[in-house]
């Protein structure tokens, strides 16, 4: 999709706040998202889902259902065609192994066991009611009680932390969880399958385009070159688009048998039950203390679940050895298997309840001690990541404390818990800090000049919501000196140049050295094309002695602003455009990557009134300070870190899914019984970055900001909830039961 870019006041390429350029798209509605597509013949889709969590299909009973008008045909796993595994340690991720209708087992609730296929959308709805399913059920284990089930694992270890915990002056013990969190993006996840004979053209709600053909190839076992993926526009995913779900096979396997496009889009309630979840966790966390405030050690043993048939790692000891400084530290992680569909990423995955503990517990050990909570960081700053004695390339978190105790007024802070009063309310103020990783994938870009003086730039990376058409544009005219409305991005296809996925906070990053990379070899091409060019008042120089500066070709020893626009070259000659392309390796691959440790930093400072005789609890403002390296646009960067907050308040005082022990359903499978924060939630929001640029990872020194923004936020909360309350919460969410007893 070619996304131009309005006129803007003049700002810097790199570093201005510039407003989004697919803005007026979104606005107009005239940005395509997957369900809007439409083809001649479309039919739709319907699964039939399990209604029993663990057990066997027995029979499916359709005939009702195949008479009813519209129904073109209905699918179970004796007529759907072949489908097939995706090889394992072929880099293509996924979280659902198992082919859709693969076998006559229920593994989890809503499973698909059918599907059919109508004319309209509300034929294939109630032919899909209509379809009976018999089953030996089993009782279902969907238990929020966890266990390593195959014993710990050691993930990071020095020192003797054990022999330290029982000699220390000062020690915390104690257990923290967080329940299950379900992805509710606004655009429920679709599939709109094109077939035509040999060529295969998914319409996706997808965060990685290039992984999903690679799923889709795979498992319909076809040739690479015959499977297109799509995705122009996304309404957000939160890790829950990553990888692709049964329901985009099924479509194409629909759309190959019936010769016609199938859109296939899933319900608010399937949403609940077959794309993924953020596991529970619970964590242990042991910290002792010198009576200074020195940390002598750390043990954090977390545990979480994962389905049946698959395991994704919630890897909530990911920010914990890197820190603070602590001699002596272990970290253990385990599982528990239950009879729910696979979980997934959601955005901060493993480290956002991780640090939800670990910075719970530097509170307690603050109160314990009578030191201020951001003195104690302040005590504990280390000097080098000493999980892997190697430096940081940039570390900036004191800074973050100071500069966010700062703004917040935090000087002002009487430790006293409920001492502080305001309008009726009790205040309480707490703060955390933030961490996620830095890193870079391998990434394509193509970036044309073309003769009518635009720019295009092209990448099958995606834009989920985040802005990545923006800054992709921005990184454009850096590169070529012109303005962004001279730009032109496309984005979200297959027949693009591979791009990165949108998750981990890593696209933008990555694409910095390929666009870079792109424009240099693209005007490298344009000083060719003016030393050779008939047309050319330079033919006959050498290229080296030509200079390109803000889109204009000119010799060295002409004044600057001088020059020929590099449109009246390409035109000259005869061309269209001039075309080059660029790459970024993985930061893993990098000369020295193992001797340097790369992180992002943020500090949190949150407020919360409290109205006891009412029972009200509100986060009443929020100041975030983030050390994410140099920040491309200040504008729709502040705009991820504002929405991460706001749901970092879900986090910590309303979400959480719940399962009927009975049948294995989740019971509050929709938005009225699952609370999201809404903006009558949303509280005062200051956000600062810091932009100290760190080039260890791409030229312009960016690093990504889509987790840091939540990591670390449920603890500040919890945390000010205690100085207000006197309450200690240690199970999340965050109840009004919980309080009125404080």
């Amino acid at each position: 999709m070619q996304s131009a870019v309005p006129h803007a006041p003049a700002q810097p390429a790199i570093g201005g706040a510039h407003a989004r350029v697919d803005g007026p798209l979104k606005v107009s509605g005239l940005a395509p998202y997957t369900a809007d597509r439409h083809f001649e013949g479309m039919v739709y889709a319907m699964p039939v889902r399990a209604t029993i969590a663990r057990g066997r299909i027995l029979r499916i009973d359709s005939g009702q259902a195949a008479a009813m008008p519209g129904v073109r045909k209905i699918y179970t796993r004796e007529n759907i065609g072949p489908l097939y595994r995706v090889a394992p340690g072929s880099g293509v991720s996924i979280d659902e192994k198992r082919p859709p209708l693969s076998d006559d087992r229920v593994h989890y609730y809503g499973q698909y066991v059918a599907l059919v296929v109508a004319r309209t959308l509300e034929q294939a709805q109630a032919a899909a009611e209509a379809v009976r399913v018999s089953y030996a059920d089993e009782p279902p284990d969907v238990s929020m009680a966890l266990h390593a089930e195959q014993g710990r694992k050691t993930e990071s270890e020095r020192g003797d932390p054990d022999a330290a915990f029982q000699l220390a002056q000062v020690r915390i013990d104690h257990t923290y969880t967080t329940p299950v969190e379900t992805h509710n993006p606004i655009e429920l996840h679709a599939t709109v399958a094109v077939y035509d004979g040999e060529q295969y053209t998914l319409y996706e709600t997808s965060q990685a385009v290039v992984n999903h053909r690679a799923v889709i190839v795979q498992m319909l076992g076809v040739e690479p070159r015959r499977v297109r993926v799509i995705t122009e526009y996304l309404g957000s995913g939160f890790g829950g688009k990553l990888w692709p779900w049964t329901h985009a096979v099924l479509a194409a396997a629909a759309a190959r048998d019936l010769k016609c496009p199938v859109r296939l889009e899933i319900t608010r309630k399937m949403m609940f039950e077959t794309v993924g979840h953020r596991s529970n966790t619970s964590q242990r966390i042991r910290l002792s203390a010198s009576l200074e405030g020195r940390l002598t050690s750390i043990r954090h043993d977390y545990l979480y679940h994962a389905s049946r048939l698959d395991h994704m790692k919630e890897n909530c000891g990911e920010a914990t050895p890197y820190l603070y400084s602590t001699p002596n530290l272990r970290v253990t992680s385990g599982f528990s298997r239950r009879d729910i569909a696979p979980n997934t990423s959601m955005r901060g995955p493993g480290a956002v309840p991780g640090m939800f503990a670990l910075e719970s517990a530097m509170d307690e050990l603050a109160v314990k001690l009578r030191i201020d909570p951001v003195e104690l960081r302040l005590r504990n700053e280390p000097r080098i990541d000493e999980s892997r004695g190697v430096p940081f390339s940039t570390r900036h978190l004191a800074q973050c404390l100071r500069e966010g105790a700062r703004r917040f007024g935090w000087a002002r802070r009487d430790p006293r818990v409920g001492a502080m009063r305001r309008d009726g309310q009790v205040l309480g103020w707490g703060m955390a800090c933030a961490s996620w990783l830095a890193k870079r994938l391998p990434a394509q870009a193509e970036l044309w000049l073309q003769r009518d003086g635009t720019v295009r730039i092209a990448s099958a990376t995606q834009d989920l919501g985040t802005g990545t058409y923006t800054v992709m544009a921005q990184m454009a005219a850096h590169a070529t000196g012109l303005p962004l409305a001279r730009m032109r991005v496309e984005l979200g296809d297959t027949a693009l140049p591979e791009g990165p996925v949108s998750g981990g906070s890593m696209a933008t990053g990555s694409m910095v050295p390929a666009v870079l990379g792109a424009a240099r070899s693209a005007i490298g091409q344009l000083l060719a094309c003016a030393a050779q060019s008939p047309a050319s008042p330079y033919q006959g120089q050498k290229p080296d002695a030509l200079v390109y500066e803000q889109g204009k070709v000119r010799a060295r020893g002409e004044p600057a602003g001088e020059g020929v626009p590099f449109e009246a070259i390409i035109q000259g000659a005869g061309l269209s455009h001039l075309a080059g392309q660029g790459r970024a390796g993985p930061s893993d691959a990098d000369d020295g990557a193992d001797q340097r440790s790369m992180h992002s930093y943020g500090a949190h400072f949150v407020e919360v009134g409290w109205r006891p005789e009412l029972a009200q609890l509100r986060v009443n403002r929020i100041v975030t300070v983030i050390d994410a390296g140099r920040i491309i646009n200040p504008r729709t960067g502040r705009n991820q870190i504002e929405g991460a907050l706001v749901m970092g308040l879900g986090m910590a005082l309303l979400e959480e899914t719940e399962y009927d022990a009975r049948h294995g359903a989740p019971i509050n499978s929709n938005l009225a019984d699952y609370l999201v924060a809404t903006h009558a939630d949303t509280p005062e929001m200051d956000v600062v970055f810091l932009d100290h640029p760190d080039t260890a990872l791409n030229e312009l020194g960016a690093r990504g900001i889509g987790e840091i923004g939540l990591a670390g936020v449920a603890a500040a909360v919890t945390a000010a909830v205690h100085h207000a309350t006197g309450v200690r919460v240690r199970d999340l969410p965050v109840r009004i039961e919980d309080l009125l007893g404080g």
